[in-house]
């Protein structure tokens, strides 16, 4: 009888754990409405990425009689020189930055942390080996090479361009991640489940890797923006294939083919997707600085 009421009251502590766990989410969230702010923003560009492609053609029509045409009511950023709505450009154009910048982020995050928190916890003949791998890989110029890599590759796919960028920015995160396992490891629940024999794979993943949860989850949100300005510079640069309504594409369409620069008529051209870059990394930044809070106790009490 006592091994069938053992489960109940487990699983009703981790029920409450997880419920005073997002009741605590919610506080820190309603302290701040520039926070709640930051989640509408996220949870708008994945619904743009995801869905916002669907309500436009594959191609967008060509419009001889409204070329480049400044902000008006019918089109809030006013058409390109072909006459496309930027508006629409914009959102048709964020399934491909958004995707890559996604499979960046996870790729980053699951490499650096996995490799940073094996070399860590292992230490010895096995950190000294990876570590050496990893200031290789910090060593390698990441712009240079992208640029090589785009002379023979056309990153013609999202899935693509992530998987590059999110092998070239990895290094950083491992040895975050390695200096904060170096930390944990001599804590004493760590010992107490060496104490017990308990399997590495067991320390890292049950044990090492839930207290970092937090700092890996931000990394994950940062790495974002960082593929953002790096896929955005390189399409602007003109250095990967012409995408019409790829963000870093209309920057250089804007700059050196509408003239942004001298006339008002562009302004709009040059300025959507700009704003659109601005408010996703403004997004992160919020909901970075909620999760700061929701993780730490003692900002918690303050």
């Amino acid at each position: 009888m006592s091994d069938t009421l053992i489960p109940e009251p487990t699983m009703s502590t981790s029920a409450t754990m997880r419920r005073n766990f997002w009741l605590g989410v919610w506080r820190v969230m309603k302290r701040k409405p520039s926070r709640m702010f930051g989640v509408i923003i996220i949870a708008g560009f994945a619904f743009m990425g995801v869905f916002g492609p669907m309500f436009f053609p594959a191609q967008l029509p060509d419009n001889p009689n409204a070329i480049t045409q400044p902000p008006s009511w019918a089109h809030w950023f006013g058409t390109d020189p072909q006459g496309r709505d930027v508006l629409a450009l914009v959102i048709t154009g964020s399934r491909y930055v958004l995707l890559s910048a996604a499979v960046t982020a996870l790729i980053t995050v699951v490499f650096g942390t996995s490799l940073g928190l094996f070399s860590g916890f292992k230490r010895g003949r096995w950190d000294t080996v990876l570590m050496r791998v990893t200031d290789m890989k910090l060593t390698i110029p990441g712009l240079p090479l992208l640029l090589v890599l785009a002379t023979v590759w056309k990153f013609g796919s999202p899935i693509q361009m992530g998987l590059v960028l999110g092998l070239l920015g990895w290094g950083g995160v491992a040895r975050a991640v390695r200096a904060q396992t170096l930390s944990l490891r001599e804590r004493g629940f760590i010992e107490a489940a060496r104490g017990l024999g308990l399997s590495t794979r067991h320390i890292i993943s049950k044990e090492l890797l839930p207290s970092m949860a937090p700092y890996i989850a931000m990394n994950m949100l940062i790495a974002v923006t960082g593929a953002v300005y790096a896929q955005v510079g390189l399409f602007f640069l003109g250095v990967l294939p012409y995408e019409s309504d790829n963000w870093g594409v209309m920057l250089n369409l804007a700059v050196f083919q509408a003239g942004a620069m001298i006339t008002t008529n562009a302004l709009g051209y040059l300025l959507a997707p700009l704003l659109a870059i601005l408010l996703l990394t403004l997004g992160i930044v919020l909901v970075v600085d909620a999760m700061d809070e929701i993780f730490n106790p003692r900002l918690r009490e303050e």
